[in-house]
C-alpha cells in the first residue's frame, strides 16, 4: 500500500488499481484535502497502462460517512467562508467529473456506511460491489444543507421518485433495497466485496480501452447529456446552502448531539 497521505492510499494489485479512503477517526468523512488526495489518485492511475479498472473504498465499517461536518463548522467560525465553500464545492464537482468522463471503469467497494456526498462518489463510479450490511443515508435535510452533487446523480440512477423519496425523508436504505433501486449492483458477503470487485476488474480487463472509454462517453454524456449541467448547477446550490442559518443550526445541532430547531 502506498500512502499519497495519510488518509488517502492507493495499491495496484494488477489489472485493478485500488484507491482507499483511510480516515478511521472520522469515519472516512470528505474534508476539502481528502477531496484532493483522490483526484491526486485517480490522475496517477490514469497513467498506469497495467491498471485497467480503478477499486475505489474506504477501511473499517464505513465507506465514507459525507461531508467532513467538523471542518465545515471550523470555515463558517472563520474568515472567508464564501470563497472557501465556493472552492470545496467546485473541488467536489471536478471529483466527480472525473470520475464520470475517466477513460477505465471505475468500481466501488461499499463497505457499511454511506452517508451523504459519500454516495456521490458510490453514484458517480461505474460498477457498485457492496458488503450484505452496507447502508446509505442522505441526511442533508436534517442538517439544513443541500446535497446539490449527490442528487442529480441520485436522480440518473435511481429515477427522481426514488430520489425525492430518500433525500426528503433522511431515511436509511439497506443493501436489499439499494440493490433493488439498482444502486448497488451486486450484494455479497461483507469480507468478500473487495474481492468481488477484484474479479471485476479483471472481467473489464478482457475488454477494449477504447471499447470501455465510448461506452462510457455514450452512457455519462450522450445518455446523460444534462448531467454536467445539473452537476454544476448542484454545486452552487450545495455551496449557497451552508451559508444559511438552517445549515448553522443543523451542523450545530448534530455536533451538539441534539436535535434541531428550525425556524
Amino acid at each position: 500500500m502506498i500512502a499519497i497521505s495519510d488518509n488517502v492510499q492507493i495499491r495496484k494489485d494488477t489489472p485493478s488499481g485500488t484507491i482507499v479512503i483511510n480516515r478511521p477517526d472520522r469515519r472516512n468523512a470528505l474534508s476539502r484535502e481528502i477531496v484532493e488526495m483522490l483526484i491526486q489518485a485517480l490522475d496517477d492511475f490514469h497513467n498506469e497502462k497495467e491498471v485497467r479498472a480503478v477499486i475505489l473504498t474506504g477501511t473499517g465499517d464505513t465507506f465514507c460517512s459525507g461531508t467532513d461536518l467538523h471542518q465545515l463548522k471550523e470555515t463558517a467560525e472563520g474568515k472567508g467562508s464564501l470563497e472557501i465553500w465556493h472552492k470545496d464545492a467546485l473541488s467536489m464537482l471536478e471529483l466527480i467529473e472525473k470520475m464520470l468522463r475517466y477513460p477505465k471503469p471505475i468500481i466501488a467497494s461499499v463497505n457499511g456506511w454511506v452517508v451523504g456526498s459519500g454516495l456521490a462518489l458510490v453514484l458517480a463510479s461505474d460498477i457498485v460491489i457492496a458488503g450484505a450490511e452496507a447502508k446509505l443515508i442522505m441526511p442533508e435535510a436534517q442538517l439544513g444543507l443541500n446535497a446539490g452533487i449527490t442528487t442529480p446523480l441520485l436522480n440518473f440512477r435511481a429515477g427522481s421518485g426514488n430520489a425525492a423519496r430518500i433525500l426528503y425523508s433522511g431515511m436509511t436504505v439497506d443493501a436489499k433495497e439499494a440493490s433493488h433501486l439498482g444502486l448497488f449492483h451486486e450484494v455479497v458477503e461483507n469480507e468478500l466485496a473487495w474481492a468481488r470487485c477484484f474479479e471485476m476488474a479483471r472481467l473489464c480487463a478482457s475488454g477494449a480501452r477504447e471499447s470501455h472509454q465510448m461506452t462510457k462517453q455514450l452512457i455519462n454524456e450522450t445518455i446523460g447529456e444534462n448531467l454536467f449541467t445539473q452537476l454544476s448547477i448542484g454545486a452552487a446550490n450545495m455551496a449557497a446552502a451552508r451559508t444559511t442559518e438552517a445549515a448553522k443550526e443543523g451542523v450545530d445541532a448534530f455536533l451538539e448531539k441534539r436535535d434541531p430547531t428550525w425556524g
